[in-house]
């Protein structure tokens, strides 16, 4: 599972079985290197099914006039996935020349030999100092070795309503109230009084939407970099990570009723609806808050980083990289579209049609600034991006502290009883 399962349902559009890459028998056609219309290569991309998939297919139209190679992007649900991508590898099946696979992925596809080692290859071929060190490292590294390239990046930010935010007698209010300006929260403290005080049940009016559901990985998302900025780590069940878990859970009181079940979904409906005064959610999913058909405050609507702590600034990273598969009869071809994918112009062209790129130099641009409201915020928020575990274990892993936080929200057990669970979970799942 990983956290963009849930998505089967925004996305819930079927693909052709002939496109599934599971239950594919052997005497099936291969589908990567074989000849197209006019005999030209052809390298086959495995992905889910959404609109950055979409926009991967469009793109890769540049590619093959540049190179006469057609490029297929097979999109597959969400909810099918890592288990067609699973499947295909345990068949060791050649149907697919790359896969863009989640960040966690990266443990298991490089110890169990699915994925290509593109390291030696990389330092002549990709612009790796171009690429921000951090997604460098999240989407494409795996003990010391370079295994994928940064695809689609992603990380969590916030969303505002920069009416209620700018508005003279709410202003007012606050300042009588705290002290202080009504702004852009700088630290999970200042979070903490600006949802507070937008909290009004009376008027179905609530401070913030968080991640807090026992679904895929959306409390584990939503926590860890609280607790990461409070010094703390799911190893580590000591004063800084209770204090995290017991702050953290403090900030429910201040979502609308129902929060334990939130994630990006409820998280995107709950703004979209004006209940909240500042929402949490993906990038990827924040172009739901820039059309006015579904956002009726599109156009009052800002964006800021992840707040900071006490240990410094830490946001929860998305995303995937783009690997070549070890099974592939075309792996040279595919290195050459990973080459062409990374150069900065491709880039360009990538941000263009609505994808977040990883190139300090493009993201950088007032072109990747402007391309949507949202993107300098995640420009900001590149260097601060943490990864949770992507070991093989990571499913494992993953389900100890889904299941364990969501005890701690639900009040069955204390923030220190869920901590402790989780340290013992992830020891005995290592030492294993």
């Amino acid at each position: 599972m990983n956290r963009r399962n849930m998505l089967s349902y925004v996305v819930a559009i079927p693909v052709a079985a002939s496109l599934l890459l599971a239950g594919c028998n052997n005497g099936a056609k291969t589908a990567g290197g074989d000849a197209g219309a006019g005999g030209s290569k052809k390298i086959v991309i495995a992905w889910a099914k959404w609109e950055p998939a979409d926009n991967l297919q469009k793109l890769a139209a540049d590619y093959t006039k540049e190179t006469g190679t057609e490029v297929e992007v097979q999109q597959i649900p969400w909810s099918d996935f890592e288990t067609k991508i699973n499947s295909a590898w345990s068949g060791q099946d050649s149907s697919f020349d790359m896969v863009v696979g989640d960040s966690q992925w990266l443990g298991k596809g490089a110890t169990n030999g699915h994925y290509v080692d593109l390291t030696e290859w990389s330092k002549t071929e990709i612009p790796v100092a171009d690429i921000e060190p951090a997604a460098l490292k999240n989407y494409g590294e795996y003990d010391g070795k370079l295994y994928a390239v940064p695809c689609m990046a992603d990380g969590i930010g916030f969303s505002y309503r920069k009416d209620l935010f700018e508005d003279a007698a709410e202003k007012a209010a606050f300042k009588a109230k705290y002290g202080k300006e009504l702004s852009i929260p700088e630290t999970w403290e200042d979070f903490q009084k600006i949802a507070e005080f937008f909290t009004r049940p009376d008027k179905n009016l609530y401070g913030t939407a968080l991640f807090y559901s026992k679904e895929v990985d959306g409390a584990t998302m939503g926590f860890d970099q609280i607790l990461w900025a409070f010094g703390g780590n799911l190893s580590d069940n000591g004063p800084a990570a209770v204090k995290a878990l017991d702050f953290w859970i403090g900030l429910k009181k201040f979502c609308p009723p129902g929060a334990e079940t939130f994630y990006f979904s409820e998280s995107l409906t709950a703004f979209q609806e004006g209940k909240v005064a500042t929402a949490m959610n993906w990038f990827a999913f924040m172009p739901g808050l820039v059309k006015p058909e579904q956002n009726k405050f599109a156009d009052k609507t800002g964006y800021f980083v992840v707040p900071k702590g006490p240990a410094g600034r830490y946001i929860s990273l998305g995303g995937q990289g783009l690997s070549v598969s070890a099974y592939s009869k075309n792996q040279e071809d595919a290195k050459k579209f990973a080459a062409w994918f990374s150069k900065e112009d491709t880039q360009k062209k990538w941000v263009a049609l609505g994808g977040l790129t990883a190139n300090k130099k493009v993201s950088a641009t007032d072109e990747f600034k402007k391309a949507n409201p949202y993107n300098e915020t995640f420009s900001g928020s590149v260097q601060y991006l943490k990864d949770f575990y992507n070991t093989p274990e990571y499913t494992e892993l993953l389900k100890t502290s889904q299941d364990e936080l969501s005890a701690a929200i639900t009040g069955a057990k204390t923030s220190k009883a869920a901590l402790d669970a989780i340290a013992e979970g992830h020891a005995k799942v290592i030492k294993k």
